[in-house]
């Protein structure tokens, strides 16, 4: 067998891969490409070896263990965008650019200010500090309700 034939066969699965890499907006069609480019780095691997009739079989050991990181980089991966998915409610790409660190922490106003004036001194520990939700009160012994937020 010719090595043209499945050498341009990955390279077609390569450029498909990268057109995917690059248009796509969905982070699971893009974990979904970059597996594509992952498989056709691993055809060229295996034809090359069938090729150059290696004895030791390295590119075809190579293969198995890019299909073994493929695998924990697309559990990761998943796990990520599923974790990013319930967190915005969105798994577009263009939209989770400001989840990174910026400057508007500094112009918001000063949080202390707005919660010690919203707390009531008799909910407050001997301490100062207010009590978790569930916790018993020592004066009155009745328990607190946690406020549901959604």
């Amino acid at each position: 067998m010719h090595l043209a034939y499945p050498a341009v066969l990955a390279a077609l699965l390569f450029c498909v891969g990268l057109y995917g890499v690059l248009a796509r907006r969905n982070a699971i069609l893009v974990l979904m490409s970059v597996e594509l480019m992952l498989n056709a780095v691993n055809l060229n691997l295996v034809a090359f070896d069938v090729w150059l009739r290696d004895t030791l079989h390295s590119g075809q050991a190579l293969t198995l263990f890019t299909i073994a990181i493929a695998a924990a980089e697309i559990g990761i991966g998943l796990a990520i965008v599923l974790a990013v998915y319930r967190n915005r409610g969105t798994s577009d790409i263009d939209r989770l650019r400001d989840t990174a660190e910026t400057d508007d922490a500094e112009k918001l106003p000063d949080t202390a200010e707005t919660d010690s004036a919203e707390t009531d001194p008799a909910d407050t520990d001997a301490d100062g500090t207010e009590p978790p939700p569930g916790r018993a009160d020592e004066k009155t012994g009745k328990t607190k309700k946690a406020e549901a937020t959604t």
